[in-house]
């Protein structure tokens, strides 16, 4: 994070700003599925990720959508230190 920036903690995840993220179009030439779920862990606390990981598996779509790489949103964010919310919430789905 640059120094110029604050951290924004208590941001409002209302039900349209969640929605907004199941309308996001793929990243390059990654799958809109994939692109949907890495655009969410990127952006969301995991209590928001849970509630946009419920609609997005009402939808129909594949919480197990692979990247480019034949990874999984759940594969990549393994290594990382600060995920282990999130995986559980993919675990569950």
């Amino acid at each position: 994070m640059k120094l110029d920036k604050a951290k924004v903690v208590d941001e409002l995840w209302d039900e349209s700003r969640i929605d907004s993220f199941l309308a996001k179009g793929p990243m390059g030439e990654e799958s809109a599925e994939f692109s949907m779920l890495l655009h969410a862990y990127r952006s969301m606390r995991a209590e928001d990720f849970k509630r946009f990981i419920i609609k997005f598996t009402q939808q129909g779509h594949d919480v197990g959508a692979k990247d480019l790489q034949g990874r999984t949103l759940a594969d990549i964010i393994r290594s990382h230190t600060k995920a282990t919310p999130f995986r559980e919430i993919l675990e569950q789905a």
